[in-house]
């Protein structure tokens, strides 16, 4: 009763275990990793491909690098930088003293880069914070935006 072996029926062989897909892929030579992509047919990516959100914020921080941080002085660009960070959706929410630390600047040189950085269309100030009101929230651009056609332009 307590036999590991199953009994055959009259006139059948016992199959051998069939082999995992990892066994067969390691009899091939292949890497584990690589197998689904073999199941499916798709051929093998090349390199690195960036897509999604971290292509996106790459591709805004080399328009800025590119079209308009040579026109900026260096604390407007540091802090540009630092509130490009801490942007999520576009946006950043963050403390002008915090901002300050970060880029090794007092709070009054944050307060006039961000005045210089609106102005200049880089950094739209959608809620000014402040002592029980919170943190600030700031829009980041790339490029200066010209505000009489609504269009953005490289400064």
């Amino acid at each position: 009763m307590n036999d590991p072996s199953p009994t055959p029926l009259t006139g059948c062989k016992v199959l051998p275990p069939m082999p995992t897909p990892q066994d067969t892929a390691r009899e091939q030579g292949q890497d584990r990793r690589r197998e689904p992509q073999a199941a499916q047919g798709q051929p093998k990516p090349k390199g690195r491909q960036r897509g999604g959100r971290v292509g996106q914020r790459l591709g805004v921080l080399n328009m800025f690098v590119d079209c308009t941080l040579a026109t900026l002085p260096r604390t407007d660009a540091l802090v540009w930088m630092v509130l490009f960070r801490d942007a999520h959706g576009g946006t950043a929410k963050s403390a002008q003293a915090y901002i300050g630390r970060r880029a090794g600047v007092c709070v009054r040189t944050v307060k006039a880069a961000i005045k210089r950085l609106v102005l200049a269309g880089l950094v739209d100030v959608l809620h000014r914070g402040g002592l029980n009101r919170g943190l600030s929230i700031y829009r980041i651009r790339p490029l200066a935006q010209d505000s009489d056609r609504g269009k953005l332009l490289a400064p």
